[in-house]
């Protein structure tokens, strides 16, 4: 299928012809089972030899300049009375009156449609439509996955476990706070002490291994506490 810059240069050379008053200006779209060579023969003619060649300097000049193409092979230039101007995906052929008729090219290309400048533009317009629609919805899918993902890291980042320092504290906070206030011996004291301290390093481990901060903190501090208390009263008495 031809490309939208394939319909702008073919409708600039059909613009050309007009401009350099070519005469019975035709496009044809070719079957693609017939002409795997070319999409379109651009047809026209003019009225004596020098026209002819003054309509395919334009068409080049005009190709040249707004989209920098030059034709693949230029022929016929010479005498012109049929000069054939290779586009790749177009072939623009200016004949003679004389030569036009003889050869009949339209008559022998039977299959293809003939076309009109409006309904290439028609073309033209529905192909940049589509691809405009289509990159479109591409920004949009883009837009819609970093959206998402940006969302996933923030909720990521909100139930990340707290660090194992703010565990510790806080299981190091409780375990003082459910300590006996009073207590009659120094042993009984250096007995919390110890167990606080153990309950600092597991909270610390289990934090590491991913465990929320909440739950390790009473655990620690239950298994801190009890034996601490039991330890406390053992000495009072």
């Amino acid at each position: 299928m031809p490309s939208t810059e394939s319909y702008q240069l073919l409708l600039a050379a059909a613009a050309a012809c007009e401009d350099k008053k070519a005469e019975d200006i035709r496009i044809l779209a070719l079957d693609p089972s017939e002409s795997g060579l070319t999409d379109y023969f651009l047809i026209c003619n003019g009225t004596n030899e020098r026209q002819n060649v003054a309509i395919t300097d334009e068409i080049e000049i005009r190709l040249k300049r707004e989209f920098g193409v030059y034709p693949n092979s230029v022929e016929g230039r010479r005498q012109g009375e049929w000069i054939l101007m290779d586009y790749v995906d177009f072939i623009v052929h200016v004949f003679s009156a004389e030569k036009r008729a003889y050869y009949g090219l339209e008559r022998m290309r039977k299959s293809a449609t003939t076309i009109s400048v409006a309904e290439l533009n028609a073309e033209l317009k529905a192909k940049i439509a589509a691809t405009r629609s289509k990159a479109s919805s591409s920004k949009t899918s883009k837009k819609s996955v970093k959206t998402t993902a940006t969302k996933t890291a923030a909720k990521s980042k909100t139930e990340k476990p707290a660090p194992a320092k703010k565990v510790a504290k806080k299981a190091a906070k409780v375990v003082a706070e459910s300590a006996p206030k009073k207590t009659a011996k120094p042993a009984a004291k250096k007995a919390v002490k110890s167990a606080a301290k153990k309950a600092v390093k597991s909270a610390a481990k289990k934090v590491a291994a991913k465990k929320t901060a909440k739950p390790v903190v009473k655990a620690v501090a239950k298994k801190a506490v009890t034996p601490a208390k039991k330890k406390a009263g053992a000495k009072k008495k």
